[in-house]
């Protein structure tokens, strides 16, 4: 089920270019309206392609103003009850509320590095392109010539 946002707790991230859900969302459906023209309501977020949200929650998430939900499916969260993610500097807080009104708490921490900071291959060895025609690359019924302008390097 796609997002939503609360019009009424939107705040447009303080009118900056780009509000925290346009900048996490994956499929870039998340737009700020400034003016009101597309929506009535102007400096407020909104899902611009609700049936191509991937309800990967990122946007539910980053909200600063806990302003956007996400329709649950009716098996998660039937009638009434919901989920509403609150995120801390290095936990996020997630609520279920049943629809017999209990409420649930779970504590979850979040990435403690600094985006961009992992660094993948440090530590390993450096590609060489002059083993590509060794045998061991190759399964023995498998052998096929390497075609080297293909290769990035050549």
């Amino acid at each position: 089920m796609p997002t939503f946002v609360r019009t009424d707790k939107c705040d447009g991230c303080k009118g900056q270019d780009k509000t925290a859900c346009m900048y996490i969302c994956h499929h870039d459906l998340m737009k700020l309206d400034k003016d009101g023209s597309e929506t009535g309501h102007a400096m407020k977020a909104w899902n611009q392609e609700p049936e191509q949200c991937w309800e990967c929650y990122s946007c539910v998430k980053i909200c600063p103003q806990q302003a956007i939900e996400c329709r649950h499916y009716a098996d998660v969260v039937p009638l009434g009850g919901s989920v509403q993610p609150l995120r801390g500097t290095d936990s996020i807080m997630w609520t279920i509320k049943f629809r017999n009104g209990n409420i649930k708490r779970f504590k979850f921490p979040i990435r403690t590095t600094a985006e961009g900071s992992i660094k993948p291959y440090e530590g390993k060895p450096k590609a060489d392109a002059s083993k590509l025609d060794a045998i061991e690359f190759f399964t023995p019924n498998c052998i096929h010539a390497c075609d080297r302008s293909q290769l990035v390097n050549g």
